[in-house]
């Protein structure tokens, strides 16, 4: 059986299912509309950081910008972005850009499989459609559809595509087996069948509405907390002895995932006549948190006597999770506009972001490596490993007296601090 596969869109979802696919010995076809990246994948180099620049050496694929080449694959699978607009209403403008190229180049017969997140019915009221519109072919006769969603996670070595359970789904029950197949040639952990496209789409949501309701909880519950005067981690570390408490963490929700997904559930439940409230508000609690994290900081200026307008906060982590690189979807620039309102001065640092696009993108002094001399507070706000190894205690005798060292994760030694007479706040 011709097993040709075209992936449409070289990100960190797209490239590794390629390279993947090729390490299996399957003909690849990578497609991506940004020439950057492809030239850059012709020449070895892993614009993603996802695979590495060793395994696109070591791999067979044809990288291409040509569209014409999508009618060589039996299969093409669409991993395009799906972000929200400023409404918070799905854009999928790249599905359907997508969808309208593959329509004008698809091969008879072909299934198209859609992996980016999206609301339940889009595979088949935007990608099947743009399909059909531009090729002429009707859906579930001249070509078949597909969902099968991502489960990627940027930084996380140990659950790559081989060790997570793959939700396949198809038009057909002979695509949908079809497909499991096909996936089952790179997946070792297992293939989930689920019975209908929409169940499957609907099931990448509620994956990170779950984490997103829980994060909120625990949001929530610090703020009660502050207000109370109770110490959340305290908390936390008592509930936690319980055999059933599932163990969330509060913090900033940053990322292309939780944050952006549960709009997707809001917008198609509403447009069938309901409003899921308690995904909704989740959403504003966590929207929140930024402000809350800047309101922490200012506070315990407050505390240690400093006037605001004079005081330099050392912003320690500008990306949206520990371990990589992606400031865009990061919700600090929320707490540095915060801070900048009051006129505070801030200064940044990342060892994993660039520093030039991170100034630019915060509008901060960005440094390469963190300076302490002159600071009146540390924010840690993205506890990438090099900063858990920092040793605050004695960096702080190069701060400005007293000084302030705000923890968001919590993640640093509390009464090691206090005994060296730091000004600490967690949330």
């Amino acid at each position: 059986m011709d097993k040709t596969i075209c992936v449409v869109g070289m990100g960190y979802v797209g490239l590794p299912l390629a390279v993947e696919f090729s390490r299996e010995g399957l003909d690849v076809i990578g497609y991506d509309v940004d020439r950057g990246v492809i030239s850059q994948l012709k020449t070895g180099v892993d614009p993603t950081d996802e695979v590495g620049d060793e395994a696109i050496n070591n791999v067979s694929i044809k990288f291409t910008t040509d569209p014409s080449t999508i009618a060589e694959a039996k299969y093409v699978l669409v991993a395009v972005p799906t972000p929200v607009d400023d409404l918070k209403n799905p854009n999928l403008t790249h599905v359907e850009s997508a969808a309208e190229t593959i329509g004008q180049n698809l091969r008879p017969g072909a299934i198209v499989v859609l992996e980016s997140t999206v609301y339940p019915g889009a595979t088949r009221e935007i990608l099947a459609s743009a399909i059909e519109d531009e090729s002429g072919l009707t859906a579930g006769e001249g070509f078949y559809v597909g969902y099968s969603p991502e489960r990627m996670v940027p930084g996380d070595d140990e659950h790559g595509i081989r060790d997570v359970i793959k939700i396949v789904s198809g038009q057909t029950d002979t695509v949908r087996a079809e497909l499991a197949e096909l996936y089952g040639t790179i997946v070792d952990a297992g293939i989930h069948e689920a019975p209908e496209i929409e169940v499957a789409e609907a099931a990448k949501a509620l994956e990170n509405i779950q984490r997103d309701v829980n994060i909120a909880l625990m949001n929530e519950l610090a703020i009660a907390c502050q207000s109370i005067g109770l110490d959340t981690q305290d908390v936390l570390d008592a509930a936690r002895t319980k055999w059933n408490f599932h163990d969330y963490q509060p913090g900033l929700v940053g990322g292309h995932c939780i944050p952006v997904d549960p709009f997707f559930v809001i917008y198609e439940s509403e447009r069938n006549g309901y409003t899921p409230k308690l995904i909704e508000q989740s959403r504003k609690i966590n929207e929140h948190m930024p402000t809350y994290v800047a309101d922490l900081t200012l506070r315990g200026l407050n505390d240690c006597g400093k006037v605001l307008r004079d005081s330099t906060v050392l912003v320690l982590g500008l990306s949206y999770k520990p371990g990589v690189a992606d400031i865009r979807t990061s919700v600090v620039g929320d707490i540095i506009k915060e801070l900048q309102e009051y006129d505070v001065t801030v200064i940044g640092s990342d060892p994993h972001a660039d520093t030039t696009d991170s100034s630019e993108e915060f509008s901060i002094e960005v440094q390469s490596k963190p300076t302490f001399h002159d600071v009146d507070a540390v924010l840690l706000a993205t506890p990438h490993q090099q900063y858990r190894e920092i040793d605050y205690v004695q960096r702080s005798g190069e701060m400005i007296t007293p000084p302030l060292i705000v923890d968001v994760d919590g993640v640093l030694d509390r009464e090691r601090l206090k005994l060296a007479e730091i000004e600490y706040r967690r949330v």
